[in-house]
């Protein structure tokens, strides 16, 4: 025998109800071939899981390696900025001395 559940739509109240009724030697036999199918949908549910996993797993990696380039990218130009304007605070140093601005002329 099956029983379910049910819940009254208009006053909600539960109440379970007989589905079905089955002889006891078939009962056990679709009862045995239900799990084993549940049981083949969750290996199937499971080697996708975990492929989905690995499959994230090496993009995660793969996004890491490219976040570190990028980085690496990002502080080799700031550097070569930063030597640029020493350069640059240099030449101007330079030409106000060969202009012969004085510290006080700049204020």
């Amino acid at each position: 025998m099956t029983v379910g559940m049910f819940k009254c739509p208009n006053c909600q109240k539960r109440f379970r109800a007989q589905l079905e009724t089955l002889e006891e030697g078939k009962s056990i036999k679709s009862m045995v071939a239900k799990i084993k199918d549940i049981e083949g949908e969750f290996v199937n549910t499971l080697k996708n899981l975990r492929e989905k996993l690995q499959k994230l797993e090496t993009e995660r990696s793969s996004l890491m390696l490219e976040i570190e380039e990028l980085k690496k990218a990002a502080e080799s130009k700031a550097s070569a900025i930063e030597n640029e304007i020493t350069m640059l605070r240099d030449e101007v140093k330079s030409l106000k001395e060969l202009l012969g601005y004085t510290e006080s002329e700049n204020e």
